[in-house]
């Protein structure tokens, strides 16, 4: 296994470029962390190079993962100490830190198999929020996700690592705004449901077992007044006061829940 040692390597500074700045439209992910590479690989994402520290190496976990990245033909380098300090995006280095390459999905996955449930995130400029949205839509059982212009890129670092993987398996639909993705819905005969924190169906008492497509807005903001205006259902979260609203991610993840509790038993053909 080759060894990195200095700061000014270029597969470091290709990490440290990525980590900034994740071209629009690029394949190219950073992965920080020997869970998310491995999630990566179970994935299918191709795995390119990787930099894992002695510390790293030296355990069960690393040692593994380093034979896994190795069987799938990526390049893994041994990093010193002050190379992964540069390489990795975090304050406390994991000290695993990879580039991979993923492959566009279908649009059609994200809508299939029926009743299609996707999460579209509009305007969520936080990318920890985002992350957690695309995990939390998941593990409710969404069939997909968008996420519109305006909000933080899904596949940047700090999103991939609040997905905990689940950006790299969720089937995507990038590069949309919300007016867009609402005629996709529609084109596909699949209603779309707001949250709002002023007026609207009591979550609990809105039937959420058929298809749906869920806006999602941003913090502080919310969803434009035309987005609302022009969905089919307008959900509120019942709360108790003086609370008025709730974190996006929060927010998302009480209705896909709400939803994904309604649909038990019902079936997908």
């Amino acid at each position: 296994m080759n060894a990195i040692t200095s700061r000014q390597n270029p597969i470091v500074q290709a990490c440290r470029d990525l980590a900034r700045h994740r071209p629009a439209g690029g394949d190219q992910v950073l992965l920080d962390g020997v869970h998310l590479i491995g999630e990566a690989l179970a994935a299918g994402i191709g795995v390119t190079t990787v930099l894992l520290a002695a510390r790293v190496l030296e355990t069960d976990e690393g040692a593994s993962l380093c034979r896994r990245l190795e069987r799938a033909g990526a390049a893994v380098y041994r990093a010193s100490d002050a190379a992964m300090d540069a390489a990795s995006p975090v304050r406390t280095p994991s000290g695993a830190v990879a580039v991979g390459r993923v492959v566009p999905r279908a649009s059609e996955a994200a809508w299939t198999p029926p009743p299609a449930l996707v999460a579209c995130v509009a305007g969520v400029q936080d990318p920890g929020n985002v992350g957690a949205i695309l995990r939390a839509a998941e593990a409710a059982g969404a069939t997909g996700a968008i996420v519109t212009d305006g909000s933080a890129d899904p596949l940047g670092w700090k999103a991939l690592r609040g997905s905990m993987g689940s950006a790299l398996r969720l089937p995507l639909l990038l590069g949309l705004d919300v007016t867009t993705a609402a005629e996709e819905a529609r084109r596909r005969g699949v209603p779309i449901a707001a949250t709002t924190p002023g007026e609207g169906s009591d979550l609990y008492e809105t039937d959420l077992r058929g298809p749906l497509l869920l806006l999602v807005g941003g913090e502080g903001a919310g969803l434009p007044d035309e987005a609302i205006a022009g969905a089919d259902l307008r959900i509120r979260i019942p709360m108790r006061g003086p609370v008025e609203s709730l974190n996006a991610a929060v927010a998302a993840a009480i209705v896909l829940f709400e939803a994904r509790r309604q649909r038990r038993g019902v079936a997908r053909t």
